[in-house]
């Protein structure tokens, strides 16, 4: 599933592409018509992220909702001449005489009124990516949870925003055992976690990868800062789908259990219970 940073580059793109125009807007698959018809010709106003949901604002208070899903891809291309014909089963696509973007295989496609997508934002945790959010609000669930923090980070009512890969790196970065209850850890480690979180999803924005491996994310930031972007080709990860391989701090062999859903990838040694 793309974690956060993913659709804010997403809707970045489409801000970029389509913001302050009117774009033709059609449901070639046919599931989305009636609401493309309502859509088709009007004013996009501007692209925005909450965490893993998409929202594209159009006149008439009309906003497209947008949850990829474990496997929806929504692509934005450019092209010289002639409009690419959709392939596959195309949900929803915008085109201009320059671009057009292919939304597929999305669990939401939907319209939402302004006060709809409130309610939405209300009962999803902060997003580390916008200046508005309030890590209080998250420390308020983990704190009175007894839910293991592992299995609190993926939840998007707690935190916006965070997938399996994010999670185990994140944990394993600050020595957190992912097993530990929530009301269980102290405030100055969630306070950490998330300071980091922040970093490491800024870099994953400006690369569109998951760079969690320190070296490799000091080089990106300092291109980052020089140039605004920074590629990172083959990021480096310490746990995440190494089962059985040495920790790259301690040596000892990751183990992986599912939690939550998805697979755990973690450090016995680095991580005991004791350290968070």
């Amino acid at each position: 599933m793309p974690e956060g940073h993913t659709i804010h580059r997403l809707a970045s793109a489409i801000d970029d592409s389509f913001g302050g125009s009117r774009p033709a807007v059609s449901s070639p698959q046919g599931r989305f018509a009636e609401s493309a018809a309502l859509l088709d010709g009007t004013y996009l106003d501007s692209a925005d992220a909450w965490g893993k949901h998409l929202f594209v604002e159009f006149s008439a208070e009309r906003v497209l909702h947008v949850h990829l899903g474990l496997i929806g891809k929504f692509s934005v291309l450019s092209y010289d001449d002639m409009l690419p014909p959709p392939r596959g089963a195309v949900r929803l696509r915008l085109a201009t005489d320059t671009t057009v973007a292919d939304l597929r295989g999305p669990i939401i496609c939907a319209l939402r009124t302004p006060t709809e997508v409130a309610e939405v934002i209300a009962r999803t945790g902060p997003d580390p990516l916008r200046a508005d959010a309030d890590p209080s609000r998250a420390w308020d669930r983990i704190h009175r949870s007894r839910k293991a923090i592992g299995q609190l980070l993926m939840d998007q009512d707690v935190v916006a925003g965070i997938g399996n890969l994010y999670r185990c790196e994140l944990l394993w970065r600050h020595r957190v055992d992912p097993f530990k209850p929530g009301n269980k850890v102290r405030s100055a480690v969630w306070d950490a976690l998330w300071t980091d979180l922040v970093r490491l999803m800024k870099v994953g924005v400006a690369t569109g990868r998951i760079v969690t491996d320190e070296a490799q994310l000091e080089k990106a930031e300092a291109a980052i800062a020089s140039t605004g972007a920074a590629v990172v080709r083959r990021p480096k990860h310490a746990v995440y789908k190494r089962t059985d391989e040495p920790c790259p701090r301690c040596g000892a062999k990751v183990r992986t259990q599912v939690m939550g859903g998805r697979n755990l990838f973690w450090c016995p040694r680095c991580q005991r219970h004791r350290t968070a």
